[in-house]
């Protein structure tokens, strides 16, 4: 059996906009749809009957939550299962399903507080993305656009290892969809990239070196992808405000960070403040080699 899409729900607002993007992805990729959801595990300390009751309680919810799910993926087909799970914690109890399975993706939606057609990475979103063995994506409250209808798939790409590990699954996805790839660079403001004191002259042919370096890269990435349209774009700005304002993508990819152990995604400065605030779906690919 192909490796799972696991789709982790909690009964929030945001459990559909997770499941739509879980459905799409797990269809794409001709994956079973592994629907989840995870309630506290009896404690160790627990005092015997009253703990019991509480969690059985709880269970009860975990229940309420995939007959909720069940009704939203009505018709979706035979490839789906649920999944209760008991554990210390929502992702702890994800990674675990997640290895069991040896999952193709985790899928969770925005956290509670976030802001409509933003991401916003709540608590179980942040811990998946510290240290899940396979890709985490994070579906942003209310999409306006369902995954699949825009036609691109968009890559954050930088030539380091977790870069081009997104870019591999990125390019996967692009070939099972007939989509183009478009991968993204951004450059620093002038104004941001060296301190004031080394002056203008020198500051404008660091960036004039830098956007050469950059076009060189995306130039390779783009002819190392085979069987997929591709170009590049580099931007100018601020890298989260740029990348996280695409709203012409079906999903944006992008690497964990550049150190870590190898197939762990580790959450890094620009991959941890984009999933709070894009538009549009991210997947954090955790490095291969």
């Amino acid at each position: 059996m192909n490796a799972p899409v696991i789709v982790g729900v909690d009964g929030g607002p945001s459990a559909e906009d997770a499941l739509v993007f879980g459905r799409w992805a797990a269809m794409t990729l001709d994956a079973p749809l592994v629907v989840a959801v995870v309630h506290p595990a009896p404690s160790a300390l627990g005092s015997g009957r009253v703990d019991a009751e509480w969690v059985a309680d709880r269970h009860r919810a975990a229940e309420a939550v995939l007959d909720q799910a069940r009704a939203i993926l009505a018709g979706n087909g035979e490839d789906v299962s649920y999944r209760i799970v008991a554990s210390t914690s929502a992702a702890h109890g994800l990674h675990d399903l997640a290895e069991e399975t040896a999952a193709e993706a985790i899928v969770v939606g925005s956290g509670r507080a976030g802001p409509k057609h933003r991401l916003f990475a709540g608590s179980t979103a942040e811990r998946l993305l510290a240290g899940s063995v396979c890709p985490v994506a994070v579906a942003p409250a209310a999409m306006e656009t369902p995954p699949g209808t825009l036609g691109r798939i968009g890559v954050a790409y930088v030539d380091t290892p977790d870069g081009r590990a997104a870019l591999a699954m990125a390019a996967r996805l692009a070939a099972r969809t007939g989509s183009p790839l478009r991968l993204y660079t951004v450059v620093a403001e002038t104004d941001a990239s060296l301190p004031f004191l080394v002056g203008p002259d020198a500051e404008h042919a660091f960036l004039d070196t830098a956007r050469e370096t950059y076009e060189l890269s995306l130039s390779r990435a783009v002819e190392s992808v085979s069987g997929v349209a591709a170009d590049w774009e580099i931007r100018i700005g601020d890298v989260v405000e740029s990348l996280a304002d695409l709203d012409d993508v079906d999903v944006l990819f992008c690497g964990s960070r550049g150190y870590g152990p190898a197939r762990r995604v580790l959450l890094g400065g620009v991959s941890a403040r984009l999933v709070r605030r894009a538009r549009r779906p991210v997947v954090v690919v955790p490095r291969s080699g």
